[in-house]
């Protein structure tokens, strides 16, 4: 682009003054080989706000189910209480008829690893631990990000679990540099796992997120064999790994088609937040 034409972010200032130093970076680390993000990964300040915005309803509604959620309830009540909740705050809930999903979100108790598909059927009971994870689109912006619930008295090692996977993102998040690479967030997360005698779950990660609501690129949290992605600020994706007790192996429910099981039938839990990178950093947008 020529300098003084206006950016091609959309930001409305020239281009000399928003992406061309970022640009020019991002060629010198393709020409040393590195894997960079093409533009549409790469979010404006505009989008970004939009985002968070977003972001907060869906923390919102994740601080109701945190306020309701109990033993007896079923995992139904909690997609009402979702979806009420999301249209209140002048949401759209993100997963309902996403690619053929038939709620507003994802409950998945115990040995269920993502996906799971709430239903009158299931009723929470004491000592379970259920992952609630809700997806918002608010002014045509999407954000994403999941909880864990221990329901009443729950064993002690199923509580380290739900501990330890909230411990990972946390690391993840820590590894996040603008002009870092995703392996240093991947690393850091897979390390964390492993250090508590955890695996984490291969076939399954997390994506780019904002204005859809799965986007390139594809994010994994074993430890990787390569430097991934190029962290440039702008780039706004989702740290979510599935912490499994036992073996990473899965297994996907053939009845319903989405619900995915831990192989060997011990509990999985997982937390996810969608990031941006910053200039300096990082910032979550959805909690």
């Amino acid at each position: 682009m020529n300098r003084n034409d206006l950016c091609w972010c959309g930001s409305g200032l020239k281009y000399k003054k928003c992406h061309a130093a970022i640009d020019e970076r991002i060629a010198r680390y393709a020409h040393e080989g590195c894997d960079v993000p093409i533009r549409e990964m790469l979010k404006s300040r505009a989008q970004i706000d939009g985002i968070r915005e977003s972001g907060k309803r869906n923390a919102a509604v994740l601080d109701e189910v945190a306020a309701r959620i109990r033993p007896g309830m079923t995992t139904a009540e909690i997609d009402r209480i979702v979806d009420e909740t999301t249209r209140k705050l002048g949401g759209v809930p993100a997963p309902l008829g996403y690619q053929g999903f038939p709620k507003s979100v994802c409950t998945s108790v115990n040995d269920q690893v993502c996906h799971g598909i709430p239903s009158e059927e299931d009723v929470l009971e004491e000592g379970d631990i259920v992952n609630v994870d809700v997806s918002t689109i608010f002014g045509g912006f999407y954000s994403d990000s999941s909880r864990m619930f221990l329901i009443g008295q729950v064993d002690p090692e199923a509580r380290r679990l739900v501990e330890v996977a909230r411990e990972c993102v946390q690391r993840g998040c820590e590894a996040v540099k603008p002009w870092g690479f995703l392996s240093d967030m991947a690393r850091a997360v897979s390390r964390c796992a492993e250090e508590n005698g955890y695996s984490i779950v291969r076939e399954i990660g997390g994506h780019g997120v904002g204005v859809e609501f799965h986007e390139d690129p594809w994010v994994g949290y074993t430890e990787p064999a390569e430097q991934g992605l190029l962290l440039v600020p702008g780039f706004v994706f989702t740290i979510e790994p599935m912490v499994n007790m036992g073996d990473p192996d899965i297994f996907c429910d053939s009845d319903n088609g989405w619900t995915i099981y831990t192989d060997d039938g011990l509990p999985s839990a997982q937390w996810e937040v969608t990031i941006a990178v910053t200039d300096n950093g990082y910032e979550i947008l959805a909690w």
